[in-house]
């Protein structure tokens, strides 16, 4: 394929995604090590759909909070007193220093700072030394809200007031996998972590199982057949494809009692790429999900998180299942690690250049054409 080396980044992804499927190649290098395509990235992506800040389960009490930046803007995520989740911005409406960290449980947002106190509405409480101040009232101060959505057990954050909410862009989600019903499904680990690779390759590397049997030859790669993969074309939204398991890991198939899913239903494994970062692996018995965000062009922060279906959360040998689980995908995310960041290093080579994709690679085409229809060129 030509080389468009006088193009933008973005203009060479639009060539990129402008013929058909079955003469695709893998995206530009620029786009991967491009400081300037990243900016177009949080411009144009982060600052405009939907990301998600992990599981609703794992803010279960008044007062639990977690926090995250979306295209450089701090944010809290807690559950207010009347028990809903809600987002607003992290930064104190006085001389601007960020408020909360991390994780934990507050009955108020107090800065670190000056300490103006906020109610978890974002409603400002108080503020001390401030009653000599004629223009200083607490009423008309309160920190900016921000779009906050459940969805299917899902949080889901958005700084764009006119996104489509998550319900109605991602009906087709539930009509592919609704039988195995998310929202009853139980987050029982979160870690964040930060890898020497960009976003996109370790979505892409996500995308496709293509890499199964060599990157994961140590741990998965035997569980599956590469001639029993699918991959559909996928929506506007999302792409995805799925395995059909084999007995490998108990957990990945529906539990013994399970009467309902009958089938393929039993031991598909379901691979969703819904745009632009959130990753779900969901099994009749588990899931694992990744949600990402980039720290320049060759780091990306990673929110792991994972749980069970209800009929295994209740099986007596439940956490032992679990402990086997979570014990296997770390040792997947090791190869993961690995193959992504060797990706990233090939990407800097000046001799490097992308070539065609497989048919199995139907989901990282979908997925540059996603990013091509919200960038400019």
């Amino acid at each position: 394929m030509n080389q468009h080396h006088s193009l933008t980044p973005a203009a060479e992804l639009h060539a990129n995604v402008s013929v058909p499927f079955t003469q695709a190649h893998a995206m530009p290098k620029s786009v991967y090590t491009s400081e300037a395509f990243l900016a177009q990235e949080q411009k144009h992506v982060f600052a405009k759909d939907w990301l998600c800040a992990g599981r609703a389960e794992s803010l279960p009490n008044p007062g639990d909070y977690l926090t995250m930046q979306i295209a450089g803007e701090p944010v809290i995520v807690l559950r207010d007193r009347e028990g809903e989740i809600r987002a607003m911005s992290n930064v104190c409406r006085h001389r601007m220093s960020t408020l909360l960290q991390g994780r934990g449980n507050t009955r108020s947002i107090v800065c670190p700072y000056h300490a103006w106190t906020y109610n978890l509405d974002g409603t400002l409480r108080g503020a001390p030394a401030m009653a000599l101040n004629e223009g200083f009232c607490k009423t008309d101060i309160a920190l900016p809200q921000i779009r906050c959505e459940v969805w299917l057990g899902w949080i889901m954050v958005s700084l764009n007031p006119d996104a489509i909410a998550p319900a109605t862009a991602l009906k087709d989600v539930e009509n592919l996998v609704g039988y195995l019903d998310m929202s009853t499904y139980t987050e029982t680990f979160r870690e964040e972590f930060r890898w020497a690779t960009n976003w996109k390759v370790l979505a892409e590397n996500f995308m496709e199982s293509y890499h199964l049997p060599v990157c994961h030859a140590g741990t998965i790669g035997g569980s599956c057949d590469l001639n029993l993969m699918t991959c559909p074309e996928g929506t506007e939204a999302f792409n995805y494809h799925w395995i059909v398991k084999n007995d490998t890991v108990p957990l990945a198939l529906a539990h013994p009692t399970n009467t309902t899913l009958q089938g393929d239903q039993r031991r598909i494994t379901w691979l969703l790429a819904i745009y632009p970062s959130l990753l779900i692996t969901l099994t009749p018995g588990y899931f694992w999900y990744l949600s990402l965000t980039p720290d320049g062009p060759g780091h990306v922060n990673v929110l792991f998180g994972g749980g069970m279906s209800a009929d295994w959360m209740a099986d007596p040998d439940a956490q032992s299942n679990l402990a086997t689980v979570k014990a296997l995908l770390d040792d997947v995310n090791i190869e993961d690690k690995g193959c992504t960041e060797k990706v990233y290093r090939g990407l800097l080579s000046g001799m490097a250049t992308p070539g065609p994709l497989s048919h199995l690679e139907r989901p990282n085409f979908e997925f540059a054409q996603y990013l091509a229809s919200r960038i400019p060129a």
